[in-house]
């Protein structure tokens, strides 16, 4: 058994998906606190010398399907240089893992201004996990008119959750559009390049068949830090705001690491 440490619950790997060879989702079940679709959770697994080693991950279903299966979901990519992520792509069904018993983070819907009706969630690689829990929300559907969902990878083959996108896409219809981004290789109906250059030459809004309504829009940036960086201010360049909760705005982020 793992030894228990003060701010986490153990938790078992019940399922395991590979996306691709680096590229893969675990479902942890657990006697885990609710959370918000959105927010993150640390995962932490001791080293070889019994030091604890955490990272956070943003949860990938919604509080609702955690409420009745008791699992969450994680989207995570395998770093070869990294402390955590190479020793979590080693677990397999029935390992323990440990989870911080709190989750954080301010990346949610009820943090957007409720007179915003165009949705913009523009994220890199494992970053569109938390949109994906947000996109469950019940009544989601009648808040907003627009919903942009942005995925920027280096392959397609790492464009994951094929079948939970075609699920968005007949639950919105024409009020939601997938755009994928893919920079290393030429897939037909995907973007080539950057987020914050296709922000600014316009190819993004094209790719979403309209441009964001100032008054009405707003942007989540989530993923790189890079990307975050840059598209913010790409954002500022075309005249959004970032949002601050004492003077609202058009946008807001978190960076994934």
């Amino acid at each position: 058994m793992l030894k228990p440490y003060a701010g986490f619950i153990s938790g078992v790997i019940t399922q395991k998906t590979y996306w691709t060879e680096q590229l893969f989702s675990i479902r942890v079940a657990g006697k885990f606190n609710s959370y918000i679709a959105g927010q993150f959770v640390k995962l932490a697994l001791h080293d070889e010398q019994g030091e604890l080693i955490r990272r956070a991950y943003s949860i990938v279903n919604h509080p609702k399907e955690f409420a009745s299966s008791g699992e969450l979901e994680f989207l995570i990519i395998a770093n070869p240089t990294g402390q955590l992520s190479p020793r979590l792509r080693q677990l397999q069904m029935g390992d323990e893992i440990l989870v911080s018993d709190s989750a954080a983070g301010f990346m949610t819907l009820d943090e957007i201004p409720p007179d915003s009706n165009e949705l913009w969630l523009l994220s890199t690689g494992t970053a569109i996990g938390p949109y994906l829990a947000m996109l469950e929300q019940p009544g989601i559907e009648h808040r907003f008119n627009t919903i942009v969902l942005v995925n920027a990878t280096r392959t397609q083959a790492e464009q994951s959750y094929p079948e939970k996108i075609q699920e968005l896409k007949t639950k919105f219809g024409e009020r939601f559009t997938y755009v994928p981004i893919i920079s290393r290789e030429s897939v037909r109906g995907a973007l080539s390049g950057r987020i914050p250059m296709l922000l600014e030459n316009g190819v993004l809004f094209q790719a979403a068949t309209s441009p964001p309504n100032p008054t009405s829009c707003f942007f989540y940036l989530c993923g790189n830090p890079a990307m975050v960086k840059e598209s913010s201010e790409s954002l500022k360049k075309l005249g959004f705001r970032k949002h601050l909760r004492r003077q609202p705005g058009q946008f807001s982020s978190e960076n994934y690491w």
